[in-house]
Parts: structure tokens; C-alpha cells; sequence
């Protein structure tokens, strides 16, 4: 995302631009123990006084790496592992996870705080390579503007988009290219199965499903529900996107609306879970360390769900008044246990690309 903040509004994961924060650009120098390099995805986002707390406390400063959107981010990681870019990396999420541990990324480290997020986000419980940092969940958006002009009841799940009322209205990611798109394919995977979801896709294409590179290109110039595409003359009322997006369409509106112009469509969403782990080879381990505790503290944890439209995972943590009153966390998401998705991702997508783009 960048700086039209809500362009890329973060509404979610892997999608904000802000200028890297702490002690600025360039690589840190391999003597200074007291800075603590942080790689990421561009979406990473906190507030200044919060980091500032940070670096007051613990001696450290922040240097910030922002190294394209998640996927990009974590091969690049992967790619130089041995001598890595910098000592913690945030942002890979579950449909991504056994890439980077089967590689070897990470280093086991016991997050202080650890025992106060919640067991379903602890997906590497016996060692501990990785820290749950948040959640958001991946679903359909519908513009509630266009459904009311239509008299038309929004699609309420996986199912309802490929009827034939819904033909021709929904843009999604592509899932090779696109952290939302692979967790829609994800999800539809979950909800049909392994014999089922290439049935599905077939009727979705049939049905006359869009396709685009990522999500910043299907919100905001394809999308008609929201500000953006309504001005980039966005024509598909239907977009896969976040259960967050409507929050941030009414934070972010010049002119705040009473409710969201935006709906999400709670029978479609898939569950993603984010993580910071220590890198293998990190030059400053013990300034890593402290900063995934400071991942999982109260203060950062109740700053980050507007910086990063996620939901925090540490228990007893607030989440905005915005948050609930304009849309909500998606209480029955598919999942999917990692080892399914590290056994079948790189087949499903081939076979999905196959299947949809050809």
C-alpha cells in the first residue's frame, strides 16, 4: 500500500506503504549491536510514538527493510538465508509457513508474552520457530450500493458465487502472484475439498470470474464499491479482499459515512495468521529477540489494528470501537492445518493456473 494510506489501505495483510521507520535507509553496519534490523513486507506499519517507546526501553534502534509483498518477501529471505538482510522478518503468513521453515529461515525462539496469544495461532507450538504477531480473514466484499440499485441479495458463500445472478461481477487474485488470492483458492480448497475445488473453479470461471496480478489492482481500480475504483470507473461489485476493508473505507472516507458502503460476504472467508521468527544467521539475535517480545506486547499489539487493519492475537489486547461497529472478524473462516497446505500449495496453484488462466 502507500501513501494514500488507504491505498493500499492496508486493509490487509502484505498491502501499506509507510516511510521505513527508525534510523532510515541503507544496510546496518555488521558492528552496530545496537540496531536491530527488521525485514518485512511493505504493508508493515506502526505508530511512531510506539516504536519510540521500543527503542527507549531496550537501548535499540529500528531499522526497517521493506522488501515487496509477502511472497516476494519470503523468498528473497529464503534466497539469502545464509547471510540474511536483517535479524527478524515479520510477515509471513500460514499459506506460506512451511516454505519458509522447510527452508530452514528461522531460529527457535520462546517469545516473553507467548503464553498470553491464543493456542489456534500457534502453529509451530513444538519449536517455536515462528511468533503469531495477528490475524485478519481473506472474503468476498460486495458493494452494497450496487446490490441495493439491483435489488439483489449479496452471495452468502463459496457456493452462491458461481449462480448465474452473480455472473460476471466478481475480481479476484491471481493466486500465484497474490498473498488473498492464494487464500481464496485456499479456502474454496477447504470448503469443497481436494476432489472438489477444480469443479468449482471451473463453474466460477464459467461464470465469468476476473482475474488481476494483486489486490491493490482488483480494490481499487476494479472494485466499484470502493473509493478508488469508484473513481477508476471499477465495474465488479464483488472482490475478494478483507473482513477489515469496510472499517477502513469508513476511517479513511473524507467524509465519514454512517455505515460502510462496503458488505462482506462471511460464508466466503479464509482465515490468515501472520508470524516473526529470529533469522538463522541474524547478526544481533538478542536485539531480534527483544523485538518479538515487543511483537506480542499489549502496547503494540493494541496500536497495530489500525497501522495494519489486523486483529490482534494476544488476549485481553482492545480492538477499535471502528472495528466492531463497522465490520467484524468472520466467525466461522475456513482453515486449513499447515502440513496441508505446505503437501498441496505448489500443485493447486499450478493446477489452478492451468485450470483459470489458460
Amino acid at each position: 500500500m502507500h501513501n494514500k494510506t488507504f491505498v493500499a489501505v492496508a486493509v490487509g495483510l502484505g498491502l501499506i506503504t509507510l516511510s521505513a521507520c527508525g534510523s532510515g535507509g541503507g544496510a546496518k553496519s555488521s558492528a552496530d549491536s545496537k540496531t536491530v534490523t527488521l525485514v518485512s513486507h511493505d504493508s508493515w506499519a506502526v505508530s511512531k510514538s510506539v516504536l519510540r517507546d521500543f527503542e527507549k526501553k531496550t537501548g535499540y534502534k529500528v531499522h526497517v527493510l521493506k522488501d515487496g509483498d509477502a511472497g516476494q518477501a519470503v523468498n528473497k529471505a529464503i534466497l539469502t538465508k545464509d547471510n540474511p538482510q536483517g535479524d527478524v522478518f515479520f510477515g509471513v503468513d500460514n499459506t506460506l509457513l512451511s516454505r519458509a521453515l522447510d527452508n530452514g529461515l528461522f531460529q527457535p525462539y520462546t517469545a516473553k508474552g507467548l503464553d498470553k496469544t491464543g493456542a489456534a495461532y500457534q502453529l509451530d507450538q513444538d519449536k517455536h520457530r515462528v511468533t503469531p504477531v495477528d490475524y485478519g480473514d481473506i472474503c468476498v466484499n460486495y458493494d452494497k450500493a450496487y446490490f441495493g440499485k439491483h435489488k439483489l441479495t449479496p452471495p452468502q458463500s463459496f457456493a452462491d458465487l458461481a449462480k448465474p445472478e452473480y455472473k460476471n461481477l466478481l475480481v479476484t487474485e491471481n493466486a500465484a502472484t497474490s498473498s488473498p488470492g492464494l487464500g481464496f483458492l485456499l479456502g474454496s480448497a477447504a470448503q469443497f475439498g481436494d476432489d472438489g475445488w477444480q469443479d468449482y473453479w471451473k463453474k466460477l470461471k464459467a461464470n465469468g470470474v476476473k482475474v488481476v496480478d494483486g489486490w491493490e489492482q482488483a480494490y481499487y481500480q476494479e472494485f466499484s464499491g470502493s473509493s478508488e475504483g469508484r473513481k477508476a470507473g471499477g465495474d465488479r461489485p464483488l472482490v475478494v479482499s478483507y473482513a477489515s476493508s469496510p472499517p477502513a473505507e469508513v476511517i479513511y472516507a473524507k467524509k465519514r459515512p454512517s455505515t460502510a458502503p462496503t458488505g462482506v460476504s462471511y460464508g466466503t472467508c479464509f482465515r490468515q495468521i501472520e508470524f516473526a521468527g529470529l533469522l538463522s544467521n541474524a547478526e544481533n539475535p538478542k536485539g531480534a529477540k527483544a523485538f518479538i517480545d515487543f511483537l506480542v506486547s499489549k502496547e503494540f499489539q493494541e496500536d497495530m489494528p489500525l497501522n495494519m487493519f489486523v486483529y490482534p492475537v494476544v488476549e485481553g489486547a482492545k480492538v477499535p470501537a471502528e472495528f466492531t461497529e463497522y465490520g467484524k472478524a468472520a466467525e466461522h473462516p475456513e482453515t486449513m492445518a499447515p502440513g496441508k497446505i505446505a503437501a498441496n500449495r505448489d500443485q493447486w496453484v499450478k493446477s489452478w493456473t492451468s485450470l483459470v488462466l489458460k
